[in-house]
């Protein structure tokens, strides 16, 4: 069976990396035959310094779809040119705080002490430039945007996820998700781990679907969890999957 696991709020907590319990129960499954895919808002930057190396080999899913990651090659989808400008037009006029991610480079302009911030790998040689450097965007983040700019962007043809906790506007390519992100992989059956609004789809369409905590999308899970007991819960579905 493929397993498919979000990061942050779901097996990576606070931005550390994987907890020992969780990296044995993963390797429980894969002894067991079982494939691993991790499926992240993060893009494959941020992604593969939360994971030991071990799991570097797994397919990945990252900025809710706009990556893929297979064998350690990376494949983007960027926002269209002309969305591209849009943004930069509504940061100029409204001095919004951003993170614009592009393959692997970044531009950046809220604080330093932001968790977002503490969790680009920079040590990973990705490198800050200005947005009008980057390459592409294969997604950007709004901080604290005011109402009129989130209902604006709401009206163009993106794909934008809000969450109102952190005060972030995620916005990429329209009909990019994890779904489409696992089709593009070939997968159309699988477990899922998550936590959070990004998850929807992928607990909808799952055969056995685990949310991590209290977030509201845990009402179209199979099941609801404490986050003290995700490794348990990975060995348990482990053990029934591997049975059938």
């Amino acid at each position: 069976m493929i397993f498919v696991f979000d990061l942050d709020g779901t097996i990576c907590f606070q931005g550390a990396p994987l907890d020992k319990k969780i990296v044995n129960a993963l390797h429980t499954i894969q002894a067991q035959g079982h494939e691993i895919i991790f499926a992240s808002a993060r893009p494959i930057r941020d992604m593969l310094p939360v994971l030991p190396e071990s799991l570097h080999r797994c397919r990945m899913i990252g900025s809710n779809g706009a990556f893929t990651y297979v064998g350690g090659h990376i494949e983007v989808e960027f926002l269209q040119s002309n969305i591209q400008k849009q943004i930069i037009e509504l940061v100029e006029k409204y001095q919004l705080a951003y993170l614009a991610d592009s393959d692997w480079d970044y531009a950046y302009t809220g604080s330093v002490d932001h968790p977002m911030y503490k969790g680009i790998d920079s040590a990973n040689k990705a490198t800050k430039r200005s947005i009008y450097e980057l390459e592409g965007f294969s997604k950007v983040l709004l901080f604290n945007p005011p109402t009129n700019v989130m209902q604006h962007v709401k009206t163009w043809p993106v794909t934008t996820f809000e969450y109102t906790e952190e005060g972030i506007l995620d916005i990429f390519s329209q009909h990019l998700n994890k779904i489409k992100g696992l089709e593009r992989l070939g997968v159309s059956q699988y477990i899922a781990f998550g936590n959070d609004i990004n998850d929807r789809l992928m607990f909808e369409q799952a055969l056995h679907s685990v949310c991590v905590g209290m977030h509201s999308v845990g009402e179209v899970a199979t099941e609801r969890i404490a986050e003290a007991d995700v490794h348990l819960k990975i060995v348990e579905l482990g053990q029934i999957w591997g049975n059938q």
